[in-house]
C-alpha cells in the first residue's frame, strides 16, 4: 500500500476543495492518503506555519486560492521543497472564461455566497427532516419529491441527498398492512418516484438492521415470503399510479439520487 500526504490548502470552508480530493483519491486502489486540511487561508503568517508543516509531511497540494500573491508565494515555496501543487478549479474557471469572454471575479468563497440559492437549499433541507417517514403528508403538495417504497430502501438518505442539492422532499414508507394516506395519490407539483430492491439485498439489509439493534434475528420483518410480498404490493402501487421506479439493488445513495433528479429535470423539459 502506498502512502500520500495530501495538503488542502484554501481561502475559503475550502468544502469544494474537499469534495474535488475525495472524487479524486477514490479512483485509485491500495494508497493511504494523509489529508492535511487548512481552510481560511488569507495571509502571508497563516501561510508560513502551513509551509512548516508540510516540510514536516511532504506530498502534494492542493489549492484554491484567488489572492494572487499569496498563490505565487504559495507555488515558489512548495518548488522549493520539490512539491507539486494543483490549483484545483483553474482548468474550469480558465475554460468559462474564455466561453463567457470575460474574466473570473477573483472572491474568497464566492461559489458559497449566501445568495437565494443557499437559503432555498436551507429551506429544503428543513423540509426534507419535518416530512422524513410519512410525517407531515398534509404538507407534500409543497415538496419538489416524494419517494416511496418498502421499508429499507434507502428513502430517507435518499431524501437528505436530494435536499442538499435543493430538491424539498419528502418520503413514505409502503406497508400492506397500513396502507398510505389518499393524499399521495392527488398530488400535482411533486414528483412521486417509487424505489425497489431486490428480495435478498433487502432481506439482508433488514437483517442487519435488527442486529444492529441487538432485535430478535427472526422475525416476518425478514421473512422471504413477508417481504416478497411487501414488493410486489409496492411495485402494484407504483405501476397502478403510473409512478417512475428506481431499484436501488446496485446503487449507491448518490447514483440514487442523481436518477431521481434526471426524472424531475425530464418532467421539467417535457
Amino acid at each position: 500500500m502506498g502512502r500520500l500526504h495530501l495538503h488542502l490548502i484554501s481561502d475559503s470552508t475550502g468544502e469544494t476543495l474537499e469534495n474535488i480530493a475525495k472524487a479524486a483519491i477514490a479512483q485509485f486502489d491500495d494508497v493511504e492518503v494523509v489529508r492535511h486540511f487548512w481552510p481560511m487561508v488569507r495571509s502571508e503568517s497563516h501561510l508560513d506555519r502551513i509551509m512548516a508543516e508540510v516540510q514536516a509531511s511532504p506530498g502534494m497540494i492542493l489549492f484554491t486560492l484567488v489572492n494572487g500573491e499569496l498563490r505565487v508565494s504559495l507555488e515558489r515555496r512548495a518548488s522549493a521543497l520539490n512539491l507539486p501543487t494543483v490549483a484545483a478549479l483553474d482548468a474550469v474557471t480558465d475554460a468559462l472564461s474564455r466561453m463567457l469572454g470575460q474574466e473570473a471575479k477573483a472572491r474568497p468563497g464566492r461559489q458559497h455566497a449566501l445568495d437565494a440559492a443557499y437559503f432555498a437549499r436551507v429551506e429544503a433541507i428543513q423540509f426534507t427532516v419535518a416530512h422524513d417517514d410519512g410525517i407531515g403528508w398534509e404538507n407534500w403538495e409543497q415538496a419538489d419529491i416524494v419517494l416511496a417504497g418498502v421499508s429499507r430502501t434507502s428513502k430517507t438518505p435518499t431524501s437528505i441527498y436530494l435536499a442538499n442539492r435543493g430538491y424539498k422532499t419528502a418520503n413514505i414508507p409502503i406497508v400492506p398492512e397500513s396502507p398510505p394516506p389518499q393524499a399521495l395519490y392527488h398530488l400535482k407539483r411533486p414528483m412521486v418516484v417509487g424505489l425497489t430492491t431486490g428480495l435478498d439485498r433487502l432481506v439482508q439489509v433488514r437483517r442487519n438492521r435488527l442486529l444492529s439493534l441487538n432485535q430478535a434475528p427472526e422475525t416476518s420483518y425478514v421473512d422471504d415470503e413477508r417481504v416478497k410480498a411487501e414488493l410486489a404490493y409496492a411495485r402494484r402501487m407504483f405501476a397502478d399510479n403510473g409512478w417512475p421506479v428506481i431499484d436501488v439493488t446496485r446503487r449507491s445513495i448518490e447514483e440514487t439520487a442523481a436518477a431521481v433528479i434526471k426524472l424531475v429535470e425530464d418532467r421539467g423539459a417535457a
